[in-house]
């Protein structure tokens, strides 16, 4: 499956376009990542547990839109975005959405 986030894949006419794909997933903290995650704090800089924690999430939810995208027989997503928003106090949802398309 190629996922990319341009308009068109280089070298592929689209000849299908199947429709809207989605991921999403709900990632919540856990109290081991808070810990180190507040003692980072403290010194300052990339409060690593955390970026690890949404890349994995970020990954899943691709994963799923892949999945989705799979269902119609597609060959690829294109358009592909990426969206967070905070669903409550240590909860945020990663939505991974573009669109299916058959090629050529």
């Amino acid at each position: 499956m190629i996922v990319s986030n341009t308009e068109t894949v280089p070298g592929r006419e689209i000849a299908e376009i199947l429709g809207l794909v989605t991921g999403n997933i709900v990632q919540a903290r856990n109290i081991g990542r808070d810990i180190q995650a507040g003692l980072r704090s403290v010194v300052g800089g990339n409060v690593g547990v955390y970026t690890e924690m949404l890349a994995t999430a970020r990954s899943e939810a691709t994963q799923l839109m892949v999945q989705d995208a799979e269902k119609l027989n597609a060959d690829a997503v294109v358009n592909v975005r990426y969206t967070t928003s905070a669903i409550s106090q240590g909860m945020s949802e990663i939505l991974a959405y573009g669109t299916a398309v058959r090629l050529r």
